[in-house]
């Protein structure tokens, strides 16, 4: 039997798919693992997700990968997810890149180790002309931060009040040129925003299945791209008849 089944043609591709990998700390309580573990398999995982988004077409993906609020926890677990991105960027970018992955960092690059600050640098600039799929990960990063730095920023360039609207301030977000989420999914249930694209996530559609995100593979990828087939986005409207002028194009 093929890794890889075919599966049912899809109708309806979202551009862009934003994802809070929750459930890894679960993952690893049932079946007696030290929270770490759960991290690393959430981690192996994404090497997954990020084959069957290329398959199915989705241009943008998003990870929440580690929140401004997250360096409160545990430093053994903090120590411990660092040296798992560390390892990561080293042991993937080079097929990453091969795939023509495009990567971003949403979030700062302060708190971290001047070695995981420099790869990462460096990870971003290797690929910066690849167009497959862009893989932007918010490590470091908080929704409400970013909105906070927008503004800082605006008010440094002498930008006016009266100059101020949605589109301007999209500029200045740390997705500039990324195009919003269409479909955000938060595994393991959990019915929360935890801070993550608060500005961009507007008008997502939002999928949070019971799976933690170790176990969310190709085929629950697919369920939630055919959840989202079915959504009618109306965007504050009566029907979705302009959906087609409000969904900008990949």
């Amino acid at each position: 039997m093929p890794d890889n089944p075919p599966l049912k043609a899809l109708p309806k591709i979202p551009c862009h798919v934003a994802v809070i990998m929750d459930g890894n700390g679960r993952w690893a309580k049932a079946r007696g693992l030290p929270r770490i573990a759960g991290h690393r398999a959430g981690t192996e995982n994404l090497r997954r997700v990020i084959t069957a988004c290329v398959e199915f077409g989705i241009k943008y993906l998003t990870i929440y990968a580690f929140s401004t609020e997250n360096w409160g926890r545990p430093q053994e677990e903090v120590s411990g997810l660092m040296n798992i991105i560390e390892e990561v960027i080293e042991r993937e970018l080079s097929e990453l890149h091969k795939q023509g992955v495009r990567l971003l960092h949403l979030g700062h690059l302060d708190g971290l180790s001047p070695n995981l600050r420099e790869k990462v640098i460096k990870a971003v600039a290797l690929t910066k002309n690849n167009d497959r799929l862009v893989l932007s990960i918010a490590f470091n990063y908080g929704g409400r931060d970013e909105i906070a730095c927008a503004i800082r920023r605006m008010i440094d360039e002498g930008i006016k009040a009266e100059d101020v609207n949605e589109t301007l301030i999209s500029k200045y977000m740390f997705t500039d040129g990324v195009p919003d989420p269409d479909l955000i999914i938060r595994t393991s249930g959990e019915m929360r925003t935890s801070n993550f694209l608060i500005w961009q996530a507007a008008y997502s559609e939002w999928y949070t299945p019971q799976t933690l995100w170790p176990d969310f593979g190709r085929e629950e990828l697919y369920k939630a791209i055919e959840e989202y087939g079915k959504r009618d986005r109306r965007f504050g409207k009566i029907s979705s008849e302009d959906y087609s002028n409000n969904q900008k194009p990949c």
